[in-house]
């Protein structure tokens, strides 16, 4: 992880690997070579076994505010940009990856997130926001439908009516109101965002990472399963957990009326 960035910053401390996106004087937009900065940051972070949770935020006033218009890889002046291959190549790959890393991911939107930045933010596990933070699905004053996710992501959240709105209205959405909604996990005053995303980091860099990989596989897995099959992948689950080192240490701990060591194995 010694890698220099022009484009983003990675940290890693005590098991949490710190992903920022670092051009705030365009509010952390995306362009391709941040796209190819952030892919080499999250492939060195899966090859990394000590890395134990990952947090994502931004630099200055802004989460993330999508792609920026002004690279050539989208621009409207060129001759009939192809946002399709703009999708398929940085932010289909982006977004899966990011849901199917075996460890939990933290959203910290210090800020604004709209467009693409608005669904990334929702890939996160679990997605804190500064009570001065937004969210906006800005496509449709673009012309375009939510991408990055965003029409699997936002019904399945907060239902068909609210999806709508967002998608069609484009309208600015407060993070304590997107807390209220079930779109986010916690709104928390701005000065303690980064104070709270670090004390829950640090405490799931210490805790049962394999049982929590699971726990998210299972749970992306029964919006596609019926009840039945979601009880088959809990069993299989639980028998290949309950053989695990964490299991009889967390046991162990248990009945020794003691903290637990966790070692993700």
């Amino acid at each position: 992880m010694g890698t220099t960035f022009q484009t983003i910053r990675l940290e890693h401390e005590a098991g949490v690997a710190t992903l920022t996106f670092n051009r705030p004087e365009r509010l952390n937009s995306f362009t391709v070579a941040m796209h190819g900065e952030v892919r080499a940051a999250l492939d060195a972070i899966a090859a990394d076994p000590s890395v134990r949770c990952l947090v994502v935020t931004g630099a200055g006033r802004g989460f993330c505010a999508g792609q920026d218009l002004n690279d050539r890889a989208v621009s409207p002046s060129t001759d009939a940009p192809d946002l399709g291959y703009s999708i398929e190549t940085y932010y289909r790959p982006l977004i899966v990856t990011l849901r199917s890393l075996p460890l939990p991911v933290i959203c910290a939107i210090n800020g604004v997130a709209a467009g693409a930045g608005a669904n990334l933010a929702l890939a996160g596990d679990l997605v804190f926001a500064a009570r001065s933070a937004s969210f906006v699905q800005s496509f449709a004053k673009l012309g375009l439908v939510p991408d990055c996710g965003g029409t699997w992501v936002l019904p399945r959240l907060v239902g068909r009516a609210r999806a709508m709105g967002l998608a069609l209205l484009g309208d600015k959405l407060t993070a304590e109101q997107a807390e209220q909604w079930g779109l986010i996990w916690r709104c928390v005053d701005d000065a303690q965002l980064m104070p709270t995303v670090s004390e829950v980091a640090r405490q799931l860099a210490a805790g049962p990472t394999r049982g929590y990989a699971r726990t998210k596989q299972a749970i992306d897995a029964a919006a596609r399963l019926t009840l039945e099959q979601s009880l088959d992948l809990e069993r299989d689950y639980q028998r290949e957990l309950g053989r695990s080192a964490d299991y009889r240490e967390g046991v162990a701990a248990f009945m020794d009326k003691r903290a637990p060591h966790f070692t993700g194995q």
